[in-house]
């Protein structure tokens, strides 16, 4: 047997057990601390940990620490999982936003890719803006075609409406806002090196085509 169907049984496998299908579905657009799977699924912690062991040795989800509260971490799904489910649809919002906290890479590229992708209007914005777009996501975003040399941070009690699909691309903000939904993407101006903002591009824009290819049917 090939390695690829080996790793397909063992995903559907993992997969066949309701709780753990109930965690993957929760994780179609979002990234979850175990403890909120725990509360949205009314289950104990010790019986999440148990699940998500399984769903991690499948190759289905992958986990990381917060960068804002160390002592959480975030479950995603992997690009496996995602191919091997599809996607699953969301009702078509008015606006889409996206926050971080200084809205000076992460926000600000998810914004200009999603334009690329999608008619529905969409803002960026952060949660304590810093003086300017940072210089490496300017170039990250040329070398694929996106132009922020006038982007500029802006804060999102400005900015928000309450109307919008609202999605915190970082730890801190999702923490602070509690937003729709939260996409765990490691700030790449921590290590302020080209492959740490290259990295974070290709995050951020697999998510994007992911959700908007979701987003379906007539303004909600």
């Amino acid at each position: 047997m090939s390695t690829s169907l080996e790793s397909r049984a063992s995903a559907y496998a993992a997969l066949g057990e309701p709780s753990r299908l109930a965690i993957i579905d929760l994780l179609a657009h979002a990234d979850l601390a175990p403890g909120e799977l725990a509360t949205r699924l009314d289950l104990p912690t010790n019986l999440i940990a148990h699940h998500l062991h399984v769903l991690h040795a499948a190759g289905l989800i992958t986990r990381r620490r917060s960068e804002g509260d160390a002592r959480r971490s975030y479950i995603s799904r992997t690009e496996a999982c995602n191919r091997l489910l599809g996607i699953s649809p969301r009702p078509r919002p008015p606006q889409v936003a996206f926050v971080c906290s200084q809205n000076s890479a992460r926000s600000q590229l998810a914004e200009f890719y999603w334009r690329t992708v999608s008619d529905i209007p969409v803002v960026s914005a952060g949660t304590h803006p810093a003086q300017r777009v940072h210089p490496r996501a300017i170039t990250v975003a040329l070398r694929h075609g996106l132009d922020l040399a006038t982007a500029a941070p802006k804060l999102a009690a400005d900015v928000l409406t309450g109307d919008e699909l609202l999605i915190a691309v970082c730890d801190r903000a999702y923490e602070d806002l509690h937003s729709s939904l939260h996409w765990s993407i490691p700030d790449p101006a921590a290590a302020d090196t080209r492959q740490a903002f290259d990295t974070a591009y290709d995050d951020i824009t697999s998510r994007v085509d992911h959700l908007a290819a979701s987003l379906e049917g007539e303004p909600s």
